[in-house]
């Protein structure tokens, strides 16, 4: 028996995670965790129900009704939305399309996701239309696991039931906690630091009808649900205790339905909102793909009404999947063998299909348009040899290696240092340290440039870390007392609110930089950042005219007095900044100048070096 109110739960989630995803407001994300605590709530009492009443639970009939209730939907939506990215995703994505294929259908996309850095609240300029199933994969999971935890404390009486979900649940929380601070990424997508949410669900189920239930419950669980929406952001880390905001405020909502005001009664339990929830779940599934598919295809960000189209259109593919999918193969009657070999050839149908869709990915590309020219995409993409080695310290990390190149032997030394855009500089500083005789070391970190700027915490991006490194490195530069010093660094960063305009941040950070550096080397250089593609160079460049994917933009050049200034826009731009350059795909994303790019560029970076006193 469905609770209207309950319903009305499930379609306020599922149109705020749209929402979200439409870019219309900061939080819309907690509609997973609303899921949640419904979903914990919902299938703990059906278990204890059954348990109660037969002293058992039917597994072969649970898992069935699960399997009827979530797969087909699933896995059609799965389909369609890989036919649909074969047509109109880039070529070059389909090694991506049929791996995130593979992960969703295997039921461990959550962890799969994470292993990738797939960071779900900071997507990429070509996202995933699948990544969105992690949060179906965590409910799976559970399913597949509770039952069985239940049935084994059920055994010794509902003190020890009540204790161990209680366990369970702080456990979980607690660990929740933790890895937001030390891997925010696998906190977002797994299981043990997402179960808590769900037994916060099932706790529900333990609380005396009368209690709790007074008139103002309804408006502090609403509040709470109001304030994450509106006030969390991707810059919230989460789950952790950012996450009690909306795991507690829903779970007080379900606590005190009998005691919800008219309002939300009213707007719970009309026709409209019981539709809405009534197909919650396929629009859960289909927003997403409904939402990336076009901005992929279009190669840019949807407008704003084009935004409430895809929207309209979700709703219309959730309504029709609901009538003519969900809801007849939910209540039709089937034999248990046909559920069970029907679920296994599902799934093994789209694990092969993503192998195939993977393997039909080719590396060389022909660009449209009146440029005619062709391109290994895997050489395109590649990346500086410091991310191979490990020199290139990624998230988490505050120390670099040793680090040293080209002469060894050599008393001069030349340090690189910075972000990911002072390392796209190593190929072209590697090969001029052997042409010129001096040992490079190489000092960069992902997302933390040399700029001594603050920015906000952000997915597996934390200040802390940044700084430490800084510290770390500063300190070993100063012991070396090398030639000199190269820096750069990503100027286009968010930049947090209250720090002034992004021209006063970012000089404020390179002074404090300057002042760090003061009386470390002779030449303190300072390399101006690449102009910003507005496109991922590659993906735009097979699919679509070559002319289309020249609207790279100029970075500012401003540099503090005290460096010696070079600015590379003159070597990547002439009346604009075009994606082929000197006969080279100029850049390897939507960001960074190809490794070729930098090797082409070694003569005029050696001329810029020699114009500030060094190779003389």
């Amino acid at each position: 028996m469905r609770v209207p109110q309950i319903q009305g739960l499930r379609a306020l989630a599922a149109l705020i995670v749209t929402f979200f995803h439409a870019r219309l407001v900061s939080g819309g994300f907690i509609g997973v965790d609303i899921f949640y605590v419904i979903s914990g709530y919902l299938i703990t009492g059906l278990i204890l129900r059954e348990i109660e009443s037969t002293g058992r639970l039917d597994f072969t009939a649970f898992y069935q009704r699960r399997i009827k209730r979530l797969l087909p939907t699933s896995v059609f939506v799965l389909f369609v939305t890989a036919i649909v990215g074969w047509f109109v995703l880039p070529v070059i994505t389909r090694d991506a399309l049929g791996r995130d294929l593979f992960a969703a259908a295997a039921y461990i996309s959550n962890y799969l996701f994470a292993w990738w850095q797939n960071d779900y609240q900071n997507l990429n300029a070509t996202p995933s239309p699948f990544i969105h199933y992690w949060s179906l994969a965590v409910e799976e999971q559970f399913y597949l696991l509770w039952p069985i935890v239940l049935v084994y404390l059920a055994k010794f009486g509902k003190r020890t039931l009540l204790r161990g979900i209680m366990a369970i649940t702080l456990l979980s929380l607690a660990l929740s906690i933790y890895q937001v601070r030390t891997s925010p990424i696998w906190a977002f997508y797994s299981l043990p630091t997402r179960a808590w949410e769900l037994g916060v669900g099932a706790l529900i189920l333990f609380i005396p009808k009368n209690f709790l239930r007074n008139r103002f419950l309804p408006w502090v669980g609403m509040l709470a649900l109001a304030f994450s929406t509106l006030h969390f952001s991707e810059k919230t880390a989460f789950p952790g205790m950012n996450a009690l905001v909306p795991v507690l405020g829903t779970a007080l909502l379900i606590i005190s339905i009998s005691a919800w005001p008219p309002i939300f009664n009213d707007l719970s339990n009309n026709s409209f909102t019981q539709w809405l929830g009534r197909i919650s779940y396929p629009l859960y599934l289909w927003h997403w793909p409904a939402l990336v598919l076009p901005s992929s295809a279009l190669g840019r960000p949807l407008h704003f009404y084009e935004r409430f189209a895809c929207i309209a259109l979700t709703v219309i593919l959730a309504h029709f999947t609901n009538r003519f999918i969900e809801e007849p193969i939910r209540h039709i009657k089937l034999a248990t063998r046909t559920v069970y070999v029907g679920a296994l050839s599902t799934t093994v149908i789209s694990l092969l299909a993503g192998i195939l869709i993977a393997t039909s990915v080719t590396s060389v590309i022909s660009t449209k348009g009146t440029t005619s020219y062709s391109f290994d995409l895997k050489k395109v993409m590649a990346k500086p040899a410091v991310y191979d080695d490990g020199c290139h310290v990624n998230y988490g990390e505050s120390t670099s290696g040793a680090c040293t190149y080209g002469d060894l032997q050599s008393n001069t030394v030349i340090v690189l240092y910075g972000d990911s855009h002072a390392a796209q500089w190593f190929p072209t500083l590697e090969k001029m340290s052997h042409e010129k005789h001096f040992t490079l070391i190489s000092l960069t970190k992902s997302a933390c440039p040399s700029v001594d700027v603050v920015r906000s915490d952000q997915g597996a991006y934390k200040n802390s870390d940044c700084a430490a490194w800084r510290k770390n490195s500063i300190a070993r530069i100063k012991s070396i007392h090398p030639a000199a010093v190269i820096m750069s660094g990503f100027q286009h960063y968010a930049v947090p609110k209250g720090l002034g305009s992004r021209e006063q941040w970012w000089k404020l950070g390179q002074s404090k930089l300057l002042r760090s550096l003061q009386g470390a080397s002779n030449h303190l250089i300072y390399i101006s950042d690449t102009p910003k593609p507005a496109r991922d160079i590659p993906s735009c460049l097979s699919s679509r005219n070559s002319s289309s994917c020249d609207a790279s933009e100029r970075s500012p050049s401003a540099v503090v007095s005290g460096f010696e200034a070079i600015d590379p826009t003159q070597w990547l731009c002439n009346t604009y900044c075009p994606a082929i350059m000197y006969g080279i795909v100029a850049y390897r994303d939507a960001s960074h100048i190809s490794v070729d790019m930098a090797l082409h560029l070694v003569p005029m970076v050696e001329a810029a070096l020699a114009d500030v006193g060094l190779f003389r």
